[in-house]
């Protein structure tokens, strides 16, 4: 256990703060103005964590704050006493991220360490070229747009380019948004419950969802790691709607026209970076499951300045 003094601790909580406020600022403007956006309003409507709880910073589980009455009163945190097997008093120890709540949560670190192990293992896929977002809109006519945004090649030049492409989409929760006649068209029928057997390093959406996994280990995990996986998440998701389907030209997205050779390699080069981008990401959440399921107990703190 480590134990960081206010000032050490206020001077990472503030860069970390900093850095969010940073990222989050156009959402934040957006929001209060009551103005949607197609691609970046995605990291907060489809995942579940807030700018507020983002914004939050944690050291993750084995560091102690001393002063840290806000931290005090946060879910999974308790006082830690600075005496080996002495009992830790509310007012006066530092705070920490208990080792009980770290066991309440062996469940969820079984999972996304077994989940995250398997994607590492596999070898990056890069021939799905984004073809999950025109999945989603096939027969527009029919089923309608997800988004209030024309289709850059209109309702009928979509769907030519879904029926004649060959469509591999390993990811659920993109495979769960095509539409009826989309989804028999998909060499791959990914369910909810075995995303270990099918998920892999290339998919768009695995390197975005690196974001979730970090959030859902909040407050275990350091918020650097979480905001390292925000960033991730934000830069795919552009390269995700300039593929798809939509016209955004009005919001600045220049197309990668996926439908052409040329957008077909732009769109591989892009992806194998965000591949490479992941990877290590991905393996500090391993590590961190690792350390979290071995636990850590019985060292009295070091002080830090």
């Amino acid at each position: 256990m480590e134990v960081l003094s206010r000032v050490s601790w206020r001077a990472r909580d503030e860069a970390h703060t900093s850095r969010v406020d940073a990222l989050v600022a156009p959402h934040l403007a957006r929001r209060a103005d009551q103005v949607k956006h197609p691609v970046h309003d995605f990291l907060f409507t489809y995942y579940s964590q807030r700018p507020a709880q983002l914004r939050r910073w944690h050291p993750g589980f084995g560091v102690a704050l001393e002063d840290a009455p806000d931290h005090a009163g946060l879910k999974g945190y308790g006082p830690v006493s600075l005496v080996e097997g002495g009992a830790p008093h509310p007012s006066r120890d530092p705070v920490a991220v208990t080792e009980a709540y770290v066991a309440s949560q062996q469940r969820l670190l079984r999972q996304l360490h077994g989940l995250l192990s398997a994607t590492a293992a596999r070898a990056p896929q890069l021939g799905c070229f984004g073809l999950h977002e025109w999945a989603m809109v096939h027969r527009s006519v029919e089923h309608g747009t997800r988004h209030d945004w024309p289709l850059r090649l209109g309702a009928a030049g979509t769907d030519e380019v879904v029926e004649s492409h060959r469509i591999g989409c390993s990811h659920f929760d993109a495979f769960r948004f095509f539409t009826p006649t989309a989804r028999p068209l998909n060499t791959l029928q990914p369910g909810r419950d075995d995303r270990p057997a099918f998920e892999q390093p290339g998919c768009l959406h695995v390197g975005m969802d690196l974001y979730k996994h970090a959030f859902r280990l909040t407050p275990m995990v350091p918020s650097e790691l979480v905001a390292d996986c925000f960033e991730l998440a934000r830069d795919i998701r552009v390269l995700d709607m300039r593929a798809s389907p939509y016209d955004l030209a009005d919001l600045g997205f220049e197309p990668v026209p996926i439908e052409t050779a040329a957008g077909k390699a732009a769109y591989v080069a892009a992806q194998r970076g965000f591949a490479e981008r992941g990877a290590p990401l991905r393996a500090r959440l391993v590590a961190e499951c690792e350390r979290l399921l071995a636990g850590h107990r019985g060292r009295v703190p070091s002080i830090s300045p």
